[in-house]
């Protein structure tokens, strides 16, 4: 009989360099910040822009967006840090390490650090949008490894040759709750985490090799046409997941569904409205200033003299 294939998770996501501790889980989303910043960068200056000014400007929205993140996922989960069985308690909200950023959340709160630090440079946010969506599912594709360094948000079980071994250490309440008895040592299931992987990938070179090559998508409609698709995947995966997460059910739909439901719906409306409105590419990505007072009077000065009789 032939054994069936599966994948295996780390039996450590942690790495000790002396009394520094490496954690899997951090240096892929450091990993995932780095490829965004590099995407997001390229893409602006092919777009017009100046080099340098997505790294200026996430010095404004990384910070933003892993807090985003991270009250995101508090909110949607409260009982593991507030509840009467919780085991860390609040101060667990500080743990980044062991998980829980919620993406919304990141992206909510990251646009905003975003439109700060544009804002202060003199730059339109929409192209920077636009310039860093493609990035963003990148970076999201990679950070989902670091859920596979810590065994946690898989799918249902199966026994499909791509199953994700799980240790029933970090069985989760909602399959032991319906797994047989006495509990297995090990058990397989749907590996979600690259399952979305490889969606943020493919949507990524959809918008850069084919709809980007295609339709003339400025003002804001990348990153509109970025948040239809990843909640196109992020709708179904969900669905797949059995992770323990407090808001799971609503109207017998899992929390996040209904996020990415409404959150689907409202970026179509502002494709729509923003194709309508305003059609083709912007012309500048730079805010229009008036001259200050300094370059007015630079202007209307004469000429010094160069044959050294000025004075």
């Amino acid at each position: 009989m032939i054994e069936l294939l599966s994948i295996p998770s780390p039996a450590d996501g942690v790495w000790n360099l002396g009394p520094v501790p490496i954690r899997g889980y951090a240096l892929c989303i450091i990993a995932g910040i780095i490829a965004a910043i590099w995407i997001g960068e390229r893409r602006w200056v092919a777009r017009g822009g100046k080099y340098g000014d997505i790294q200026d400007i996430a010095i404004w929205a990384v910070p933003f967006g892993l807090v985003g993140a991270r009250l995101y996922h508090v909110a949607t989960d409260w009982e593991r840090y507030f509840g009467d069985d919780s085991v860390e308690g609040p101060i667990g909200i500080l743990y980044v390490w062991h998980g829980g950023l919620g993406i919304w959340g990141g992206v909510a709160l990251g646009a905003l650090g975003a439109w700060l630090g544009a804002r202060y440079k003199g730059i339109r946010i929409a192209p920077v949008l636009d310039a860093v969506a493609p990035g963003v599912l990148v970076a999201q594709a990679i950070g989902r490894w670091g859920n596979w360094f810590n065994q946690e948000l898989y799918g249902r079980p199966t026994d499909l040759p791509w199953g994700l071994e799980i240790d029933r250490a970090h069985f989760s309440e909602a399959y032991v709750d319906q797994a047989p008895s006495p509990l297995p040592e090990m058990a397989t299931f749907h590996p979600t985490f690259l399952y979305e992987c490889l969606w943020n990938l493919a949507a990524a070179a959809l918008i850069v090799f084919f709809l980007e090559k295609r339709f003339k998508l400025g003002h804001g409609r990348v990153m509109a046409v970025y948040v239809m698709l990843y909640t196109l995947g992020r709708g179904w995966i969900e669905y797949i997941r059995i992770d323990d997460v407090q808001l799971e059910n609503v109207l017998g739909l899992r929390f996040n569904v209904w996020t990415s439901i409404v959150l689907f719906a409202l970026a179509t409306a502002y494709f729509v409205w923003s194709q309508r409105t305003h059609p083709g590419v912007e012309e500048s990505v730079y805010v229009d200033r008036e001259p200050d007072v300094t370059d007015a009077t630079a202007e209307e000065a004469p000429e010094a003299s160069t044959d050294g009789s000025g004075g």
